[in-house]
């Protein structure tokens, strides 16, 4: 007979308290059930294992629902009308308790197969259970109601537990319940069983009731209805000395091998998984979140029982029941044989064991309390699933005792709640079923796609997952392809594919080397293997064995940086990388210095003798000049401190190594030294290789303000050759004077420099300096070493109690050297005062603590003595110092939470005296230097604290009691809703609110916090204003959000922060539309005003969703009825125009201006004149009926006529506008996919600067060496250092510029020319240039408002390729074209300036954020364009967002594929081509040359002029295609250029770009037609600046000068006149064409607006808005207030006209500043229309627009508003931010200087500003000698030397 029950119950009861954490990890799982109603929370969970379905038992329902957790049927189960005081039920007779109507928990969900019904037991009726169908759920009964069929009232889901045990088919099943106990035993007994039969149910039961917390473990013979076999357990866990007894869970489950190994039972055996939380053994403490997972084996919980029946059948002990021990009832002895079988007799039963039985613990938690498990085994793996309070899900492998547990992963399974206990397997065991009171969620066992690598795969520990090696993903065995062939599936971390390579580095300019890969635990790879280089190239592998052999890319591909590639091998079998290693391309020459060179990782080499590093020892000039170690480097050695004084003529010998010995023509050595940014040279004398010296030289530096100066020092040869200086030597400038004022500042120098008290003179100096005889000198540790007359200058505090510790800090001069001399010679008021060694400064500052004052004792000075109290070293102070009382009066407030956090005020008198003021709290100290603090949390609970406050060593005590008070609560939200804006009311209830001084309202939504404020009314009450969600998240939904956290700040009450019990929902934010389009709306007086929008009433629960509006009508509010989607407003009794308003929560909003008309009567001579008009009017109709009688007869015909040509013209247009729709729907998808994955060819810093400073000058001189005759070149060069020592003076560089912009001849060019000499100049000082820069704007500015101009024309742009100013608003040409588009154009030098400025520091910013969208729109606007027709001629286009550059007529034509074979190497597969059958063939040739060379620079392609195209038609047949060739086409004078449709060139033809021919079967004969180039058409629409118009540059169709052929291709010219009259029937109105701009202006608007976006905010990815910009706006500001210019009109201008004028629309317009690229003339027109919007958008007046308005201007009209408020969102974000001062933007400044210190020839630019000097010597002398500041620095005479020098001829 089997004794034990199939699966054991285990029973504890306990109460918990939900936390609600933070997510961990946000994995979201499929399939969820979320709770219908919010009262309807679930309780338990039931899966039928034989078709997965799942049973839900919920409050009020039963829920059954598919294994994908769809409902397929419920049933209702609740509310109804109860009592839980009713005994019996109400349905057995009428109860006397009033009823209410109550929800029915469900208790228990049981499966009983055997019956294919469903056990439901609820709260309702005390505990009545339902027997239900479990296909449709349908009620089949209910059990009679007899007491015994009550299970129990208690209103909480998990109180009662059951199992229904079978007894074959003979006896009916029975049910074994156990409860918690509630109202009357007598009803309901801890545990009972229930028969459970076809019919009705009866039941016998047994057992008492429970008066402790403990949790036990009863084991029952399912056939003893006795209850004689009753046994209880009581069961705990002992962790890390913790007890862990009161158990939140349990599941009964087989070992598993691995498991069982380790328990030392079967794999078969029972045990048992239990969570038990901490707790003491008779008082839970739920508070904790700590618990554990253990493990018990029913095997040794059985062998407890059989030792305890056996010891009680032998009468030892007593039934140890703690629920019996009314007395102690012992055991009683009889002679049995007790064996497994063994079901109890009723003399010892129930029977207790009263020692508890210890799991063995497995997993501990200490943050987030376990409160469900269940578990399975895989694989010979014990896994275990445990949920958590936070709705956490872990997973965990259980290896046993000696392994331990393994969490090896959580998932974040509910959004909010605790995991239930109720948790059950899918029937095929891959699913896992979890639940909170409010959602159930599917999810998978194992989640093996998330690990992206074997070893994130292995090394997980998920024993589900391995690795499928040739596929490259973490799955199950069972889901990879051949996992059964070895080395296919990887189940060991060991069985890893590892890949090596060999070598694994090679040089930049190393190519095509042969690399050999080793490859181990790597599968049989007969389907053969590719070696890809990351973004670079792939080639095939050659495998012999685990070798792979592969070449390293070839020259074309190698990258020009260093860069580590990732190498990867790549199956041919899957088309996947399955194993990679990393390989490394280095380039040597980029290493400047010798140790640099050779420290690198790399084989790199350097050449003494040539300064170069390289990986090519043989390339250097000698063998003795290869350096491989860096000890063989040359290098200066450390030195002690250099110290050098100035003005002094001093040598600086170095050491050093390996010094090498010029060689001939090489220069000598120098020092370098770098004096405060200025360059000293010094010559230098190498001794030997391991010394040399910097001659005598003497040294100064400017100011007073260092004592001292660290310099930079660099050894260099060879004019630029430097010494490595690797212990950073450098030579430290001083000045004894310099911060020394006094004697002791003097002694405490540094003895090395040398420096005495000169007493003769009073002043610091060096020894040699002092005039006087050395016994006139102080000197440190010398004879005379002890200053005199020392002085004290402040003291504080100078008030502090007589009970003394008061810590007075002392400051003066020649306080003593060392705190021996003052140890004991201070007293303050004739009190010893303490010297602390902390607070001693030599010489400055004494700190002591304050001894114990006599009552006697009121005031008095301060008295030091230095070593001895002689007059001469004793020093008093002439302030006093006081003895106060310091007082307490009162506190406020004088009651706070017990949590604490209240700021409490103490008031009194002289709390401001003594150096340290403390607090106390009874016990608690609160150090404060205000008498201001916040109360900690309470450690005694509840009630008054005493108070009191130590000033130092003073104790003041005054009866000042501060009550520790209850903490608020709330019980209550009204309403639970807002708006997403928040701001509407919300009232509170609850308790202690008063006690609180500042409540706030918080909400927390995706990891973002907003609060708002609250106004207490009550004790109970208080009012606020709901905070807002941050919806800037939420913009485009409109769907309801419920916040992460919703709760209070209530001081430091945590119990409030978050708030579980609320479900406060937002709602989206009212949308209220504009009145009219226009914005103006006409009414008469009375008429209402209808404002219309969406979501005016939210759809809060209950219907009652009112928000509270206000609507104003110029400023006075009118009377509104709400609706949905209205608001009907009483307008008020006024008329005229008025601005209307609305508020509701936070938004404030107004749609637009009403403009009330009254009715006016008309008088009488009105009504006279109206008749008399009438009446002629009459008379004029007549006459014109008649006249129109006769003329319709003759139109009838050409009506006729009209009507056909009409009909057809409409069926055409019709036919345009449907194309032009589609291709706007169709083209923007196809453009976004297209432009994936370019990569950005930025240019290097030195061309993008020249680029922009010299526009169209390819080769500046400022990139090349100085060009001097060699017997000038001496002499030249110092003139230009001289004079470059003038351009760092900053009087005579403004002098220079302000005089050269003063002369007549100096012309726009020159202003903009001189602007960026002087700029490259300053490339290396742009603290210098930014200076200079602030003060030229400055005058501008001051210039600018004296000439009484408009301010707003400050700093307009007037060229650089940036359109013309006029006001505030850039103008362009109707053309689309810019006016005054000069090259250089700026007004003056600084505005030029500020634009280079601009360029050197927005680099970075281009190349890491706005570049991208800078590029994507060029490669859009470029590869729309070419999607249809392009003229070679006219460079006009379909596609085109200029008006001016679109074809205006129907052109037919098709998209055709060519296949391309690669130019380099035609054995490489071939390229697919779309191209366009009207293409000519050079357009073919470049649209060729951008797909093979996609991501290559234009610079590095070749040229479409240099290559022939040649289609191949089969082996044999290549035909050369031209532009022009004897086939060309001529009819009359009109030549048409050759296109594919003219070879009549196939889809998918085979085309390859060969060098050009000389000769070809079809080249145009000589003596016929005369030779034309493709290239002429070429060049007309190709060059490098930026064509404004191609017309305007090039005679677009230029007859033949031989025989005056005029050539076309797809449009001719219309001036020509060409076309018949006859044909305009045929003509279309060219007009209708413009739809075509609109459509490509969809097509790009995503690009537009992500240029826009990106220039126009203040936050980018990972980059922060670049310092210039706040910089320079702030100076904007700082000028603006300094003149009082308060209109925010001019200040936007200001800042319009500085940077996105000035910078931007340059950049915009000529995208080739910034990429290698090149920009046709069709792309350069449609910038030129970008570029005007982005004036306009920054521009602040009103855009005037109607339908005869330019049509770029029209096109993004609608769009312009929102830019221009992105424009002044910009605006107003950059002023809000925090000020950069100057220190910081000077440091970003130096940096950025350091960076591109030698991208120009300072020398040849120097030489350029010079040529200026030469042309207006005379002026700029005349302008220096008027100067006061240049005068006094002689700065006419050095200019006058640079003459002489520059001038002389030798």
């Amino acid at each position: 007979m089997a004794f034990h029950i199939r699966r054991w119950n285990c029973f504890s009861f306990s109460c918990c308290i939900i936390v609600l954490l933070v997510p961990l990890v946000a994995t979201r799982p499929q399939h969820t059930f979320q709770v219908e109603n919010p009262e309807w929370t679930f309780n338990h969970l039931a899966v039928d294992h034989r078709n997965g379905n799942v049973y839900l038992g919920a409050v009020n329902r039963i829920y059954k629902l598919s294994p994908g957790l769809d409902v397929q049927v419920s049933h209702q189960t609740g509310p109804d009308e109860d009592n839980r005081n009713c005994y019996p039920p109400r349905i057995v007779q009428p109860c006397s308790e009033p009823l209410t109507l109550t929800n029915n928990v469900n208790k228990m969900l049981l499966m009983d197969y055997r019956e294919n019904r469903l056990l439901a037991c609820g709260s309702l009726y005390q505990g009545i259970c339902k027997l239900l169908r479990l296909d449709d759920l349908f009620k089949l009964g209910e059990p009679f109601h007899k007491k015994e069929h009550y299970l129990s009232g208690v209103n909480e889901s998990g109180s009662v537990f059951g199992v229904i045990v079978s007894y074959g088919d003979a006896s009916p099943d029975k049910l074994f319940v156990a409860t918690a106990v509630d109202g009357r035993p007598e009803y309901f007994p801890t545990i009972s069983s229930r028969k459970l039969t076809r019919g009705p149910t009866t039941g016998s039961s047994s057992a008492g009731r429970e008066q402790v917390y403990t949790s036990k473990l009863v084991r029952l013979c399912k056939d003893d209805t006795a209850f004689n076999s009753y046994v209880e357990v009581p069961l705990g866990c002992v962790k890390g000395g913790v007890e862990y007894r009161l158990l939140q869970a349990a599941y009964l489950s087989k070992a598993g091998t691995i498991l069982a190994r380790s328990l030392g039972i079967g794999p078969d055996d029972d045990i048992l998984y239990a969570v038990f939380s901490k707790g003491q053994k008779r008082r839970p403490k739920e508070s904790s979140q700590e618990s554990a997972l253990c493990v018990f084996t029913l095997k040794e919980i059985n062998e407890r029982i059989k030792d305890r029946l056996q010891s009680c059948y032998k009468g030892e002990g007593t039934l140890d029941l703690a629920w019996l021990k009314v007395k102690d009832i012992s055991c009683s002895s009889a002679l049995l044989t007790i064996d497994d079988n063994f079901c109890g007799l009723d003399m010892n039963a129930p029977l207790g064991v009263s020692e508890m039985v210890r799991g063995i613990p497995l997993f501990s938690e200490s943050n987030d309390k376990m409160t469900s498990v269940i578990a399975y085994v895989y694989k010979n793996h014990s896994l275990a699933f445990v949920g958590t309070k936070g709705g956490r899900l872990k997973k965990i492998r259980v290896d046993g005792p000696t392994y331990g547990a393994l969490q090896y992963e959580t998932i974040q399974v509910v959004d909010n709640g605790q995991i239930l206990r109720d948790m059950a397997f899918s029937s095929d065991q891959h699913f896992l079923y979890v639940m909170s009171a409010s959602q159930l969620t599917r999810v998978p066992v194992e989640a093996c796609e998330q690990y992206s690598s074997c070893k994130e795969c292995l090394g997980s520990g998920d024993p589900h997952c391995g690795w499928c090696v040739l596929h490259s993903m973490c799955t199950r065995k069972e889901k990879c392809e051949r996992s059964s062939e070895p080395r296919r599936f990887a189940s060991n971390i060991k069985q890893c594919v590892r890949l090596s390579v060999h070598p694994n580095n090679i040089s930049v300019s190393q190519y095509s080397v042969m690399l050999v890969l080793e490859a181990h635990n790597v599968p049989e790879l007969s389907a053969g293997v590719n070696c890809t280089f990351e973004d670079l190239a792939e080639m095939d592998g050659l495998v012999e064995g685990n070798r792979i052999t592969c070449s390293s890319p070839a020259e074309k591909e190698v990258p020009r940086i260093i860069v580590e590639q990732g190498l990867y091998l790549k199956s041919k079998e899957t088309g996947l990388a399955f194993a990679n290693t990393s390989f490394v391309f280095y380039n040597c020459s980029v290493h400047k210095s010798c140790l640099s060179c050779v420290g690198s990782p790399y084989q790199c080499h350097w050449c003494k003798y040539r300064h170069t590093c390289t990986h090519d020892p043989s390339s250097c000039s000698f063998q003795e000049g290869r350096v491989k170690q860096p000890e063989e480097c040359p290098q200066l050695l450390p030195a002690d401190r250099i110290l050098v004084p100035v003005n002094i003529v001093k040598p600086i010998t170095l050491r050093a190594k390996n010094l090498p010995q010029p060689q001939s023509g090489q220069r000598g050595y120098e020092c370098l030294l770098t004096i405060q940014g200025v360059e000293q040279r010094v010559p230098a004398l190498r001794f030997n290789s391991s010394s040399v010296q910097c001659q005598n030289t003497s040294y100064s530096y400017d100011g007073m303000e260092m004592s001292s100066l660290p310099v930079d020092l660099t050894v260099i040869w060879n004019g630029d050759f430097s010494i490595d200086n690797p212990a950073q030597n450098k030579v430290h400038l001083y000045k004894c004077d310099a911060r020394r004022e006094s004697c002791g500042l003097c002694l405490k120098a540094d003895p090395l420099f040398g420096c005495v008290w000169c007493k003769g003179e009073n002043r610091c100096s060096l020894k040699q300096h002092c005039p006087h005889p050395q016994s006139m000198w102080l000197e440190h540790n010398g004879i005379n070493s002890k200053c005199t007359h020392p002085k004290i200058t402040k003291i504080t505090p100078l008030r502090g109690p007589r009970e003394g510790g008061t810590l007075v800090t002392i400051r003066g001069e020649n306080l003593g050297l060392e705190f021996s001399e003052i140890k004991d010679h201070v007293k303050v008021a004739d009190v010893e005062c303490t010297p602390v060694p902390e607070g001693y400064i030599p010489a400055e500052q004494i700190v002591c603590e304050m001894g114990k004052a006599e009552r006697s004792q009121f005031a008095g000075n301060i008295q030091v003595c230095i070593g001895e109290c002689r007059p001469e070293f004793m020093a008093k102070s002439s302030k006093y110092y006081y003895f106060v009382i310091p007082r307490l009066l009162s506190l406020k407030p004088n009651r706070g939470p017990v949590s604490g956090g209240t700021i409490v005020n103490i008031t009194g008198s002289n709390l401001d005296a003594g150096s340290n003021v403390s607090v106390m709290f009874k016990d608690q100290k609160y150090n404060q230097s205000w008498i201001t603090c916040r109360s900690h949390a309470s450690m005694q609970g509840y009630g008054n604290v005493s108070l009191s406050v130590f000033v130092d060593k003073a104790h003041i005590h005054k009866d000042l009691k501060f009550e520790y008070v209850e903490d608020p609560t709330i019980t209550k939200l009204e309403p639970e809703w807002s708006i997403f804006s928040g701001n509407t009311p919300v009232t509170v209830t609850g308790t202690n609110l008063d006690i609180i001084q500042t409540p706030l309202i918080r909400a927390k939504y995706k990891n973002l916090e907003t609060v708002n404020i609250c106004q207490v009314l009550s004790p109970t009450i208080m009012q606020c204003m709901a905070p807002e969600l941050p919806y800037s998240l939420n913009r485009q939904k409109e769907v309801p959000e419920r916040p992460d956290e919703f709760g209070f700040i209530l001081d430091n009450v945590q119990s409030v922060l978050a708030l579980n019990n609320t479900n406060f929902m937002y709602y989206p934010n009212p949308v209220f539309e504009p009145l009219t389009v226009s914005g103006v709306q006409e009414l008469k007086p009375g008429s209402p005003i209808i404002l219309k929008g969406r979501n005016f009433l939210p759809p809060a629960p209950g219907g009652n969703g009112k928000l509270n509006y206000t609507v104003l009508i110029g400023d006075k509010p009118c009377t509104l009825t709400v609706s949905e989607t209205q608001l009907l407003c009483e307008s008020p009794n006024l008329t005229g125009r008025h601005k209307v308003l609305a508020r509701v929560g936070g938004i404030e909003f107004s749609p637009g201006v009403v403009h009330i008309t009254s009715d006016s009567p008309l008088s009488s001579t009105a009504v006279i004149s109206i008749a008399g008009a009438g009446g002629l009017l009459i008379f004029f109709i007549v006459i014109v009926l008649i006249a129109y009688n006769r003329k319709s007869r003759e139109s009838d015909l050409t009506l006729k006529r009209l009507q056909m040509q009409m009909d057809n013209l409409e069926s055409r247009v019709a036919l345009e506008c449907k194309e032009a729709f589609a291709e706007l729907q169709t083209d923007i998808h196809e453009l976004t996919s297209d432009l994936d994955g370019a990569g950005i060819p930025f240019l290097d810093y030195r061309t993008y600067t020249m680029r922009v400073l010299f526009p169209g000058i390819e080769e500046h001189p400022v990139l090349r060496d100085l060009e001097v005759p060699g017997y000038r070149q001496e002499q030249v060069e110092k003139g230009l250092k001289l004079f470059g020592q003038l351009i760092n003076n900053k009087v005579f560089l403004l002098s220079f510029i302000r005089t050269l912009e003063s002369q007549r001849g100096f012309s726009m060019r020159d202003r903009g020319n001189v602007a960026s000499l002087i700029m490259t100049v300053l490339q290396s000082k742009l603290e210098y240039a930014t200076d200079v820069l602030k003060h030229l704007l400055s005058d501008l500015i001051d210039k600018n408002l004296e000439s009484k101009n408009h301010p707003k024309l400050l700093l307009r742009s007037y060229g650089e390729v940036v359109p013309e100013l006029s006001g505030n608003e850039a103008t362009y040409s109707p053309s689309g074209e810019p006016r005054g588009n000069t090259v250089y154009g700026t007004e003056s030098v600084a505005e030029k300036m500020l634009t280079n400025w601009f360029t050197f520091l927005l680099y970075k910013f281009l190349k890491e954020c706005a570049g991208e969208p800078l590029f994507s729109l060029f490669c859009a606007i470029k590869q729309q364009m070419e999607k249809g027709p392009i003229d070679s001629i006219t460079g006009e286009a379909r596609y085109s967002l200029s008006e001016d550059k679109l074809i205006r007529q129907q052109i037919d034509y098709k998209t055709l594929v060519v296949n391309c074979l690669h130019p380099d190497n035609e054995k490489s597969p071939e390229v697919q081509v779309k191209v366009l059958n009207c293409d000519t063939i050079s357009q073919v040739k470049e649209k060729i040359l951008d797909a093979i060379y996609k991501n290559i620079p234009y610079s590095h392609r070749s040229k479409a002029s240099d290559m022939d195209l040649e289609w191949r038609q089969g082996r044999v047949v290549r035909v050369i295609l031209q532009d022009e060739d004897v086939t060309t086409k001529i009819e009359g004078d009109w030549k048409r250029l050759n296109m594919l449709s003219h070879y009549q060139v196939t889809d998918n033809a085979v085309v390859a770009l060969v060098p050009k021919q000389v000769t070809a079967y079809n080249s145009v004969n000589n003596s016929t037609v005369s030779r034309t180039s493709a290239s002429k058409y070429e060049n007309m629409i190709k060059y490098t600046g930026s064509p404004d118009s191609l017309r305007s540059r090039t005679p677009m169709i230029t007859p033949d000068l031989e025989s005056g052929v005029k050539v076309w291709h797809l449009v001719k010219n219309h001036e020509h006149g060409d076309q018949k009259e006859g044909d305009r029937g045929s003509k279309m109105v060219s007009e209708i064409y413009l739809t075509r701009l609109l459509a490509t202006k969809g097509t790009l608007q995503k690009f537009v607006d992500d240029l826009f976006e990106t220039i126009f905010s203040t936050a980018h990815r990972g980059s922060a808005l670049p310092l210039a910009i706040k910089y320079m706006f702030d100076f904007l500001d700082e000028q603006a207030d300094k003149h009082s210019i308060h209109d925010p009109h001019v200040r936007h201008t200001w800042k319009s006209n500085c940077l996105p004028l000035r910078f931007w629309v340059n950049v915009i317009k000529n995208p080739q500043f910034v990429f290698d690229i090149h920009k046709s003339s069709i792309t350069d027109a449609c910038l030129s229309v970008v570029a005007q919007t982005f004036m306009d958008s920054c521009s602040t007046s009103e855009h005037r627009l109607g339908k005869d308005s330019p049509s770029n201007k029209l096109l993004y009209a609608k769009d312009i508003p929102s830019y221009k408020n992105w424009v002044e969102r910009y605006y107003s974000d950059i002023s809000k931010m925090p000020v950069i001062s100057d220190q910081d933007m000077n440091a970003y400044l130096a940096e950025q200087s350091r960076r591109h210190m030698n991208e120009f020839n300072t020398m040849s630019s120097l030489s350029e500003i010079y040529s200026y000097v030469g042309k207006y010597t005379e002026e700029i002398v005349s302008a220096l000698e008027q100067d006061d500041g240049a005068r006094k620095q002689r700065l006419a005479y050095k200019l006058e030397q640079v003459v002489a020098f520059m001038s002389l001829e030798s």
